[in-house]
Order: C-alpha cells, then sequence, then structure tokens
C-alpha cells in the first residue's frame, strides 16, 4: 500500500482502489502494442502463404501421379484387374464381415500381449542371484521371438501343432494363430516395458523403501506407473502393427478379411478384393495412428510444462 496526497496536501492510503484507477480507466482492456499486432499479423500472412504454397504442391503432385499413372501403357488391363467395380462391390460384404475377426483378435491379442509382456519385462528387471535364472528365460524369450519372423512363427504353430495330435490341445487356426501373434508380440511389448521400467531414476525406487515399501511395491507402486505412462506411445505404436499383422492368420486358413478377399480373388481371378481388404485395414489403423499421434503430442506437451515425469 502507498500513500498519496490529494489536491488539498491530505494524506490517504492509495490501495485497491487506485490499484482499479476509480473507475472505468482501471477495467480498460489491455490494448498490444502495435509492433505486437504487426508480427502477429505477419505470422498469420506466413501461415496462409505456407498453407496456399501446400495446397498448390500437392495439387500439382497428384495431377502429375494421375497422368503418369493413367497414361502407362498397361493401365487399362491394371484397372480392369485391381480397380473393378463390380468386384469391389461384391468382395466389401464379405471383407467388412471377416474383418470382425480381425477386431477380435486384435482386441483379445492385444490385452494377452500387454499382460505377458509387462510380466515378461518385470522377470527381466528382477534384482538378486536368485533370479538369475528367471531373467536368462526371459532374455531367451525375448531374443528368440524378436529374432524369428512372424510369419514363421505362425506357420510353425498354425500348422506344428496339428501334426503333433496332442490331446486336449486345439487345432483351431485362430486360437492357434492368435497364440503365434501373442508370443511374437508379447517379445517386443515386454522390451517397451522393460525400456520404460529402467529409465525410472533409481532414486524414486530407493525413496519408496525409505518410506517402508518393500522391493514388491515399490515396484508395483511407484516404479510401473511411472514406465507405463511414459511407454504409451509406442505401446500404441505395436497395437498398430498388431492390428495389421492378424491378416497373417488366414495362411491357416481362417477367413478373416484378408481370406474372404482371397476366396474371391481364387474364384474370379480378380484382385480387386486385395485392394478392398487393403483400404479397410487402411482405414481401420488411420484412427488409431492418429489417436497415438495426438497421444505423444499430449505427452511431449506435458514433459515440456513439468506435468509428467
Amino acid at each position: 500500500m502507498t500513500v498519496t496526497k490529494d489536491e488539498s496536501g491530505r494524506e490517504g492510503a492509495n490501495g485497491k482502489d487506485d490499484m482499479s484507477g476509480g473507475g472505468d480507466g482501471g477495467r480498460d482492456a489491455y490494448a498490444p502494442s502495435q509492433r505486437r499486432l504487426e508480427r502477429e499479423r505477419y505470422k498469420r500472412a506466413r501461415a496462409r502463404r505456407a498453407t496456399a504454397i501446400a495446397a498448390l504442391s500437392t495439387l500439382v503432385t497428384g495431377v502429375a501421379l494421375y497422368f503418369v499413372v493413367v497414361g502407362a501403357p498397361g493401365w487399362p488391363r491394371t484397372k480392369e484387374t485391381f480397380f473393378n467395380g463390380q468386384y469391389a462391390r461384391e468382395a466389401l460384404p464379405k471383407v467388412l464381415e471377416g474383418l470382425w475377426l480381425n477386431v477380435r483378435l486384435l482386441l483379445i491379442c492385444g490385452a494377452a500381449v500387454l499382460v505377458l509382456g509387462m510380466l515378461i519385462a518385470v522377470a527381466r528387471t528382477l534384482r538378486g542371484p536368485v533370479f538369475f535364472p528367471l531373467r536368462v528365460l526371459a532374455a531367451a524369450y525375448t531374443d528368440f521371438f524378436r529374432g524369428l519372423p512372424l510369419i514363421i512363427n505362425l506357420m510353425i504353430v498354425v500348422l506344428g501343432v496339428p501334426a503333433l495330435r496332442l490331446q486336449s490341445v486345439t487345432v483351431d487356426p485362430v486360437l492357434l494363430g492368435g497364440t503365434a501373434l501373442t508370443l511374437t508380440y508379447s517379445a517386443y511389448v515386454a522390451e517397451v516395458f522393460r525400456a520404460g521400467i529402467e529409465s525410472v531414476h533409481p532414486s524414486q525406487r530407493a525413496a519408496a523403501r525409505s518410506l517402508g515399501l518393500s522391493n514388491r511395491q515399490a515396484l508395483r507402486y511407484v516404479v510401473l506407473p511411472q514406465a507405463v505412462r511414459r511407454q504409451v506411445p509406442p505401446l500404441l505404436n505395436d497395437l498398430v502393427s498388431l492390428q495389421k499383422d492378424t491378416g497373417l492368420v488366414s495362411i491357416g486358413g481362417a477367413v478373416d478379411a484378408v481370406r474372404a478377399a482371397d476366396i474371391i480373388v481364387g474364384r474370379s481371378l480378380n484382385y480387386t478384393p486385395y485392394i478392398v481388404a487393403g483400404l479397410v485395414f487402411v482405414a481401420l489403423t488411420i484412427p488409431m495412428t492418429r489417436f497415438t499421434d495426438w497421444v505423444t503430442a499430449r505427452m511431449d506437451r506435458q514433459r515440456a510444462q513439468g506435468g509428467t515425469t
């Protein structure tokens, strides 16, 4: 609070009333400077110019590609073989019906992959000599299934397990294909989780132990929540890849979107159903990819503002 004198020489307290300007003048909106207004106009002009250039270059590129493709000598035959509207209309309902199997595989295998991957990652990060065999087995698992191509893993599981004729073991290609997908992707997800666990500073665990938490409680309540939060974007990327690879279960005879297209192709000798199946997978993948980008950008902003560790 400051002390002022009025015209009669009396002293008075200059408090809240003086700070407000004594009337409407104190409530005047903030007026930016002329320099700032010019700078904002310049930025808007640059943004409009960049948008116009991007749109023009995209249009020119699209037109050029169109004329290159359409002007190719084999375009009429290619159009009839890969872009036939009649076969596209025939294939779309059956491909969408088969896509429901891919979606179910994504949901079930995705949940199983997250659980198994977390268990393997925790096993790899256990401390103490007594857990050495468990760490070795977890490391061997991740090394083997990350190095084994998924298509070979699918063939071994889908075709090899029924050949053993084991009692009480399913021969359903959907279940066997889902098992192969889970085995492969859990190895990748385990490494993602392990990277997240090891990125948590040791002081976090030490602080938890100093508060009386056991090693297991520190891992559960302190380390794992931070590790999972940090690894959300790469985990979503793995789920996007899993969604695409569910189409590989068709090699065992499961009628998914890819197999439904393959049946029509085998009957008609026209490859348009493959294009339809591919576009359906792209339409399913794009929202997941954009969601992953949004989560990544959001976490980056929070980290820059100190919202997450």
